[in-house]
């Protein structure tokens, strides 16, 4: 499962869970969890190896919607 839509499946959102935050396959792993964990330095084995739920793909599908959140244009006054 490589093509990008198909890894935006795995993130959810739903009331009540997480503040309706965005989590991955329903479950109360956070995009932001996953994010904060790689950007402190943990690599990817290390993360499927301390959360045995979680796949690679769902390491890449988070990393994919934050870089859907960041794109989006930038208004600026003239």
């Amino acid at each position: 499962m490589s093509d990008k839509a198909d890894l935006l499946k795995r993130i959810t959102i739903e009331p009540g869970k997480c503040g309706g935050r965005p989590c991955v396959r329903g479950m109360r792993m956070r995009v932001v969890d996953v994010l904060e964990l790689l950007s402190s330095g943990a690599d990817y084995a290390e993360i499927l190896r301390d959360y045995p739920d979680l796949e690679k793909e769902d390491i890449l599908a988070c990393l994919e919607y934050a870089a859907r959140q960041m794109d989006h244009p930038v208004l600026q006054s003239a």
